[in-house]
């Protein structure tokens, strides 16, 4: 089933918002909403968007948002899938909010999922390359096996590491 995508920019949301007119929520990963939000934004992640129920709007306009709005695209499609008619979401995403000059409120806790995959891949891969020229070329696969994981992750969309991050105790909400 699809619906109608309705793109809102980032002055018109902050009016929305400021006039009471509009829910804002954040389908982004919730350790990326404590990381960093848009003042007034629930959180309500693509990953759990299909099962979790919606928050009561209240007569007011909801608008998703994510990082650069491809997730809240995503959630659009599940509540088309859901039976609305259209929904409306951040252009741009958080990304277009800050570019606007619009504060974002920024929480305590670790770093984003991604960039600790980012952090840990660099470092292996980094790691593979310099053992490899300066203790012996095995280590090398160590680089090899890091790019692989990133391939796979870039082509299914899951990413083996990141899920193995979510399990350390900081990680943990």
């Amino acid at each position: 089933m699809s619906g109608h995508l309705r793109e809102i920019d980032a002055g018109a949301l902050k009016t929305g918002l400021d006039r009471g007119q509009v829910l804002l929520l954040d389908v982004r990963e919730a350790d990326e909403h404590a990381h960093e939000r848009i003042p007034g934004a629930a959180s309500l992640p693509l990953s759990r968007f299909e099962t979790a129920p919606l928050p009561d709007s209240a007569g007011r306009t909801l608008v998703l948002h994510c990082a650069s709005g491809a997730r809240s695209t995503k959630a659009a499609q599940v509540l088309f899938a859901r039976g609305a008619a259209e929904a409306t979401h951040l252009k741009g995403g958080i990304a277009a909010w800050k570019k606007a000059g619009l504060g974002v409120q920024s929480g305590k806790g670790p770093l984003p999922i991604m960039r600790q995959v980012q952090i840990v891949a660099g470092s292996l891969a980094l790691a593979g390359v310099v053992l490899g020229f300066a203790v012996h070329p095995g280590f090398f696969v160590l680089s090899g096996v890091v790019g692989a994981g990133l391939l796979q992750a870039g082509a299914t969309g899951s990413c083996m590491m990141a899920a193995l991050l979510m399990k350390l105790p900081y990680n943990r909400a």
